[in-house]
């Protein structure tokens, strides 16, 4: 069964506040398949107790620590502090508990199938997904799916073992290079970025591994290098790199300029200096870590879910929390979003002056927009 997390060692104050008023109820929803009970996760009463589920990634990720970081924010299980007492900022009667999952592709399945009711994606993956085109292409669209936030940017790892030789891409021909996880949207990028610099598949020994799987075939030797989209550091090569020495190949030059120019959601970035013990920074590429959810859920969640987190009394504890907190920014929350964006969560951005008159005319944004009470 899929590791489930609500209480978080970064939010230690707002997790006692779980912890009193709801600790038998984590433990028995933790263990159990919801949607056999028939519970209805896509209405809000103040007056009740509501549980999400938040699709993540691998324990060892990103998406695991951050998505349990959202947790902590959104919920506010009823008897804790108001928000300006220093208690919860999140939405009355609600816990939201993060889940660990194949990632990207895994959350949109299930977001989209009514399985999960909010998760974590890349931008990228996301946009195709909806569009059904790029990894999509072909199968039915994932047209259930609605944005709620551009979270922070991620960053492209192609991560080699010192040893293997491995300084630019080119240098894969032969090498045992995994992808990530099937349902996984590093493996995703991963395709096309090779494609782009004109390297074929069938010269390289691809693995499908998931990240544990993978870091541990690159400190046994039995792997050469591996994909990751993750925002750094990655505490899985992280650790990794205290005990096999890394070499982060760069994703630049003209062809990486090219991607950037014909798809929206990459950026330019790179993995500063040091974070792995790294001498100097490392040009890559990058993608927009999103919230996402589907059109099942109420606009007074959705407005709610947003408002939370981007409260400015919540700001800190991301930062505290994990180094991607730095670079969570309101003003670019709509940034990178190929695709439709919840009404509820629209609202909120209208309400706060995000949205512009451009935005609003883009179909992409357009969708009922009713004021939240």
């Amino acid at each position: 069964m899929s590791v489930i997390v609500c209480i978080n060692f970064y939010f230690r104050g707002l997790c006692k506040e779980l912890i009193r008023f709801n600790l038998f109820l984590i433990i028995f929803f933790s263990s159990i398949n919801f949607n056999e009970f028939g519970v209805n996760f896509s209405t809000l009463n103040s007056q009740e107790l509501n549980i999400i589920r938040i699709g993540t990634g691998s324990t060892s990720g990103t998406y695991f620590p951050i998505g349990g970081l959202i947790g902590n924010v959104i919920s506010n299980p009823p008897g804790s502090r108001p928000c300006d007492r220093g208690g919860s900022c999140g939405v009355p009667g609600l816990i939201a508990v993060a889940q660990s999952t194949g990632g990207s592709i895994d959350n949109i399945n299930s977001i989209n199938n009514g399985q999960m009711e909010v998760g974590l994606s890349q931008a990228d993956v996301a946009y195709w997904a909806f569009h059904a085109s790029g990894y999509f292409e072909g199968k039915k669209a994932k047209s259930s799916i609605r944005a709620l936030a551009n979270l922070f940017p991620e960053n492209v790892h192609l991560v080699s073992r010192a040893d293997s030789g491995i300084r630019k891409i080119s240098d894969l021909n032969g090498k045992r290079v995994s992808f990530g996880g099937l349902k996984s949207g590093s493996r995703v990028d991963a395709k096309l970025i090779l494609s782009a610099y004109g390297l074929r598949f069938s010269d390289i020994n691809i693995f499908n591994y998931n990240l544990d799987k993978a870091v541990e075939g690159i400190q046994n030797n039995t792997l050469d290098a591996l994909f990751l989209v993750s925002g750094a550091p990655a505490l899985a090569i992280l650790d990794l790199s205290n005990r096999v020495d890394l070499h982060f190949v760069p994703i630049d030059g003209p062809i990486a300029q090219k991607l950037v120019k014909i798809f929206p959601f990459f950026m330019e970035g790179e993995i500063p200096e040091n974070i792995y013990g790294n001498n100097e920074s490392v040009k890559t590429l990058n993608v927009g870590a999103l919230i996402i959810t589907n059109t099942s859920m109420s606009n007074n969640l959705a407005y709610g879910i947003v408002k939370a987190v981007w409260h400015p009394n919540v700001k800190p504890l991301f930062i505290s929390g994990h180094p991607r907190g730095e670079y969570m920014d309101f003003n670019k929350a709509l940034n990178g979003i190929g695709f439709k964006i919840h009404p509820g969560a629209l609202t909120y951005y209208q309400e706060m002056g995000l949205l512009t008159e451009s935005n609003l005319k883009n179909d992409l944004f357009l969708s009922p927009m009713k004021k939240i009470p």
